[in-house]
């Protein structure tokens, strides 16, 4: 079996730290592990699968001896870096928003356009959390119905912040049970107790940043422009992205069609018996790979659509399991490693 060389930048954050566990769990033979971070952070050690290895500094000269670099150190470090890691000859898997409209980088789910990724030029991008778990439950009904419109109202945890979100709902929290004033540095509002109805700056459309990627990369992932009609909501939920989605088809079905659908559909998990009480819950999605789909009924207001629940780990298929099943994926079509690195 062909081993690779792998690294990852940003190694210490809250995504980065979940790439490692990914890439420990995954089909990837790994030569050799480099863990890249900040200045400051050079020396910590980073456990992966059995030995202990020393974060390295992020910066030219550390990819030349490295197959696939996978991204979580924001846009910035990205847009200076990832090019910078092409030429050394890595195939860059970006987490960031940097590159994902880039008319020449595939924005990939494995699940969905895997074939996009015969495209790349060195630089692959993960979509956002949010459109990840939307498009791979949407997939599916657009190869069996046809989608004419798309409804969708997001409910975000703080954990899509980093770790600076996490900490605020946990000091706001403890501090409006004591009694106590609240610290406001991450969100605009206090989000301990309450629903913010802002998820990045607004545009002069009104829209957030974080609603307009809905549109732009659900378009780019798809091939398809299908409107889509987006609301993003922070809430005070640490781990989990649940999403509320109303989609109208172009053509009838029966909504035992649906349900079949779904159960042949990769990376779905259909979580759908309200007598029970079953359905997706963001407190019960902690460390799951698949997207959950729940709470699925007819729209009646309009002639063929449906309304459903979606609920999904925004650290894991929402970031980092999604890059590291590109990477999978990569390699498994034979588009990285050794020899095709440096025939770019």
């Amino acid at each position: 079996m062909k081993s690779y060389r792998i690294a990852i930048v940003g190694v210490l954050g809250a995504v980065g730290s979940e790439m490692v566990r990914m890439l420990e769990k995954s089909s990837i033979a790994v030569e050799f592990f480099k863990p890249l971070d900040t200045a400051e952070n050079v020396g910590e050690l980073v456990d992966f699968r059995g030995s202990a290895w020393a974060v390295q500094e992020a910066k030219e000269g550390k990819f030349e001896d490295i197959d696939i670099a996978l991204f979580s150190a924001g846009a910035l470090a990205s847009k200076t870096l990832a090019p910078i890691a092409v030429a050394e000859g890595a195939v860059v898997i970006d987490n960031s928003s940097q590159w994902r409209m880039d008319e020449g980088v595939p924005l990939v789910v494995p699940e969905v356009n895997s074939e996009a990724l015969r495209t790349h030029s060195g630089i692959i991008a993960n979509p956002n959390c949010s459109t990840i778990q939307m498009v791979t439950a949407l997939k599916p009904l657009q190869d069996a119905f046809g989608i004419k419109r798309v409804v969708v109202s997001t409910y975000q945890a703080v954990s899509g912040s980093g770790t600076a979100g996490i900490e605020e709902l946990r000091e706001q929290t403890s501090a409006v049970l004591a009694n106590e004033a609240v610290d406001i540095r991450t969100y605009p509002h206090q989000i301990a107790f309450n629903v913010i109805p802002q998820i990045d700056d607004f545009l002069e459309n009104g829209y957030t940043k974080e609603e307009w990627k809905l549109v732009e990369e659900t378009h780019k992932i798809l091939g398809a422009d299908i409107p889509v009609s987006p609301t993003a909501v922070r809430v005070p939920v640490y781990r989990g992205h649940s999403e509320s989605i109303n989609v109208e088809f172009e053509r009838s079905f029966d909504l035992d069609e649906v349900y079949l659908v779904f159960e042949t559909a990769p990376g779905i998990l259909i979580m759908d018996d309200v007598a029970k009480g079953e359905y997706p819950l963001a407190i019960e999605c902690e460390g799951k790979g698949e997207v959950r789909v729940g709470r699925i009924r007819r729209d009646f207001s309009v002639k063929s659509g449906i309304n459903m629940w979606v609920v999904s780990d925004n650290l894991l298929k929402g970031a980092a399991l999604n890059t590291v099943q590109i990477a999978e994926k990569l390699i498994h079509l034979g588009l990285v490693g050794h020899e095709s690195a440096n025939s770019r």
